[in-house]
């Protein structure tokens, strides 16, 4: 601790020690605990006492106090808790019998603010912090806070019980820190003391009636197995085994949920990854006897482990299974198609219960939905999964929820009913119908996808949400037809589809619904970024009119749309030079030209951000992608782009144009063979020179300078900071430009200057008509190259960049900033009520 803050700290003590006095912000006290936590990682705790008295005086004095406040004696708590992780600072402390008035029965535990939530929390928070030695637990264990802990177990605040489950878990697996080396067994009397005791409490809750103890042992197992993967753990795993399974054989099974975190915490850990071992005979007894609706989680759990048993994988699968095969046969189907299992793991009455009851049909549909989803991105899954009648379930489910489907059975006119415009099916639905586009399998049952996916896109009663989530899917199947090996065998029945899907994205672009058209916009622009390529798919494309009315929405009344359309646009516009050449297109260069030209103008006059963040995202893609009426003048495209986002307001649009410079310079510098890379040729002196000069003038003619230096001054940090890297980076390109190196362009200064000095320089270079002449180039007031590389050697860039990058409250945030404000604060809580956080 240095030497002001050892000033101010009696008098804060002496602050915190005072009842009359009141910190206005609890927060203080959460920094003043993290500054303690700090200084005795790095320097003695019992140090920190024996130089600071005033810190011992603090603890006794709270403890004399008749009436502290919580939060106050919360973080005595605490504060002695982080002292007595020392085990010296920890005998110091208990010689003064300072951690028996607060840890023992006679100290908050006996009094009336152990009713409070935050004393019962700084508490084990005390307790966890001070367990680091064999001395804490002796004394945890001697004074009988262990039962006090486990009464904290079922405390009614969420927060006090996760803190002791914690504490729990630590005391657990630190007291057996000695067994991670040694053979370990079962006899308790090979256990210590303070482990011995929690695993008796543990088993006797699992075999409770009480079914808040038992859930709070499974939690604390859960914890336990999932953060110790050590010997012992397995020995802890055969002593509560049987009152495990016994929970599992009770009719109906009690906190399932907890089973199966608990069954997967354990499935993840290496010492139980033996196919012999009993933990997976366990696992099949969950898969077996828990309820469908709460199995599915521990089935995909099982499914994405590396080493498991084959036969228990199987059976995970026909459990997430086995809910699509009960609706596939519960609806009129081919005979190809009649199933996904044959035999069922569970019974397959409690599984049409569910689907049968409106309360649950929904929700359990959702949630086997997204277990099978998750399974589609597996990359190892060790079992095959049956991909057309899943998919044919899958298209089976969007039929009933739109009431396509043909009932099979009393079964499937119950579901009919339950899912009939139920949008959250449809969802969820269509999210792994877009999964199961990748399967090499599709081509078979193409047809039909197309069919519901038509239907859905078509329907005047599909919800805006429902319709996003089918062009996601229609994307996700166009995209993986194209790029499947058999595409141009099946191109035939994909054109009629894309005619199809065009006639009703026309409708869709003209909906008085704005999500609609935006969703439609957004649909748009991956199809033509990912098609485009396609000839087929570009003659149908502009044989429709949804070009046109997507240029149309550029000046939709609402500005997302309007975003949407020009991100559409932006990539439309490079599909109309591959075919301005056909006939009765022969004005597509007039039309390209019109585009950008509106693009800019929405740059430069659009009231709404978003369709200017639009248009400089589309302006950078043009750049990298080498959009041809870019190619034509690359200089004045940049240059006029650059232009208009210099006096934008939106630090978005600022960013964007900055990215945009940065890929300009990139290119430029690139194109000369200036650019950084170990495969290009290298240059000799006279030719670098050349280029250097080169790539110099054509920043000044776009006056890339003048924009990166007014970024640098931007108000905003994040212009200003990436102006900033920029320049660097430019300025380490142009290193070996003779006015850059040190000690040359004799009479200039070196002196590093201000930003308000390129504030000035700035409004001097916007104010001449032309340039200055040659001789007050001292002055920065030219520029051209000269000028500009005096402004780029003057400025200390490297020192802005480390000061950008500080946080603003870089000085405040000192210890000794903390205690001044703790002082400065006092007594203000009546007139400052209203608390900033």
């Amino acid at each position: 601790m240095d030497r002001e803050c050892s000033q101010l700290l009696p008098s804060v003590c002496a602050v915190l020690a005072d009842s009359r006095q009141l910190v206005a912000d609890d927060t203080f006290l959460e920094k003043f605990l993290d500054w303690f936590k700090t200084l005795t990682e790095t320097e003695s705790s019992l140090l920190l006492l024996q130089e600071n008295p005033c810190l011992t005086e603090l603890i006794t004095c709270v403890l004399k106090l008749k009436d502290p406040s919580s939060s106050t004696l919360s973080f005595i708590l605490r504060l002695t808790g982080i002292f007595a992780a020392s085990e010296s600072c920890f005998q110091y402390l208990q010689q003064r019998e300072l951690l028996i008035s607060l840890f023992g029965e006679v100290g908050p535990l006996s009094s009336a603010l152990w009713e409070e939530a935050s004393v019962r929390s700084g508490w084990v928070q005390g307790v966890h912090s001070m367990v680091q030695h064999q001395s804490a637990l002796h004394f945890l264990y001697n004074c009988g806070a262990i039962d006090v802990i486990f009464t904290l177990q079922g405390d009614p605040s969420l927060f006090v019980a996760s803190a002791t489950n914690q504490l729990l878990v630590h005391i657990l697996t630190f007291s057996l820190q000695s067994f991670q080396t040694k053979p370990v067994n079962i006899k308790d009397c090979d256990w210590p003391i303070c482990a011995q005791k929690l695993i008796v409490h543990t088993e006797e809750s699992l075999k409770s009636n009480s079914a808040s103890r038992i859930k709070q042992s499974l939690k604390l197992l859960t914890s336990v197995f999932g953060c110790c993967h050590d010997l012992w753990t397995e020995v802890l795993w055969s002593r509560l085994s049987e009152p495990i399974v016994y929970l599992l054989e009770e009719e109906p099974v009690h906190a399932g949920h907890l089973l199966v975190d608990l069954f997967l915490s354990m499935a993840r850990s290496p010492v139980f990854s033996c196919p012999e071992c009993s933990l997976w005979t366990s696992v099949v007894c969950a898969l077996e006897h828990l309820n469908p609706a709460q199995v599915g989680r521990l089935a995909v759990g099982v499914l994405k482990l590396q080493k498991c048993p084959q036969a228990v994988r199987i059976q995970a699968l026909s459990v997430v299974l086995q809910p699509m095969d009960c609706v596939l046969k519960a609806a009129s189907q081919p005979l190809e198609y009649a199933g996904l299992l044959n035999k069922s793991v569970n019974d397959s009455a409690t599984v049409e219960t569910l689907l049968s009851c409106r309360s649950s049909c929904a929700s359990f549909l959702c949630q086997t939905l997204a277990h099978l989803e998750e399974l589609q991105y597996l990359t190892c899954l060790s079992v095959d999964l049956p991909h057309i009648p899943l998919l044919q379930s899958v298209v089976t489910i969007l039929q009933f929820c739109i009431g396509l489907a043909t009932p099979a059975s009393c079964l499937g006119n119950k579901i009919s009913r339950i899912l009939i415009g139920c949008f959250r099916v449809q969802r969820s639905a269509l999210d792994i119908l877009g999964a199961l586009s990748h399967w090499e399998s599709h081509s078979v049952f193409m047809g039909s996808v197309f069919d519901i996916l038509l239907a859905y896109l078509k329907s005047p009663d599909t919800s805006p949400t429902v319709l996003k989530k089918s062009f996601q899917a229609t994307l996700k199947w166009l995209v993986s037809l194209s790029e499947a090996p058999s595409s141009k065998d099946h191109w035939q029945q994909t054109e009629q589809f894309l005619r199809d899907l065009f006639l009703v994205l026309q409708k869709r672009l003209c909906s008085p619904y704005w999500e609609v058209r935006d969703s439609a916009l957004e649909f748009l622009t991956p199809l033509v970024k990912h098609l485009r390529e396609k000839e087929g798919v570009r003659q149908v494309l502009f044989s429709s009119e949804v070009p046109k009315l997507t240029e149309d929405l550029l000046e939709d009344p609402e500005s997302y749309v309007r975003a949407s359309a020009v991100t559409a646009m932006g990539q439309l516009s490079f599909l109309t030079h591959l075919i301005s050449k056909k006939p009765g297109l022969e004005n597509g260069n007039v039309k390209e030209k019109s585009i950008v030209a509106q693009l800019k103008e929405i740059l430069s006059t659009d009231s709404e951000g978003f369709p200017r963040r639009a248009v400089i995202r589309v302006f950078i893609d043009w750049l990298r992608e080498g959009h041809p009426d870019v190619l034509k003048d690359t200089e004045q495209f940049v240059s006029s782009v650059l232009q208009a986002v210099n006096s934008d307001l939106d630090w978005e649009v600022k960013a964007g144009g900055l990215e945009l410079a940065e890929v300009f310079s990139a290119q430029t510098l690139g194109r000369l063979g200036l650019a950084a890379c170990p495969y290009a040729a290298v240059l000799s002196s006279a030719t670098r020179s050349t280029h250097l000069s080169e790539s110099l003038q054509i920043f000044c003619r776009v006056k890339l300078f003048e924009f990166l230096f007014g970024a640098l001054c931007d108000y905003d940090r994040p212009v200003a900071q990436k102006a900033c890297d920029i320049l660097i980076a430019l300025k380490a390109e142009l290193r070996d430009e003779s006015s850059l190196k040190e000690g040359t362009s004799a009479g200039l200064s070196t002196e590093a200057r201000s930003i308000a000095w390129l504030e000035e320089t700035l409004r001097r270079w916007n104010s001449c008509a032309k340039p200055c002449p040659r001789g007050d180039a001292d002055e920065a007031g030219s520029q051209d190259s000269d000028g500009v590389l005096l402004v780029l050697r003057t400025v200390d860039l490297e020192g802005l960049h480390r000061s950008l990058n500080r946080s603003s409250d870089h000085i405040e945030k000192s210890p000794h900033s903390l205690l001044q404000d703790i002082l400065a604060t006092v007594g203000t809580l009546e007139e400052n009520e209203a608390d900033c956080y």
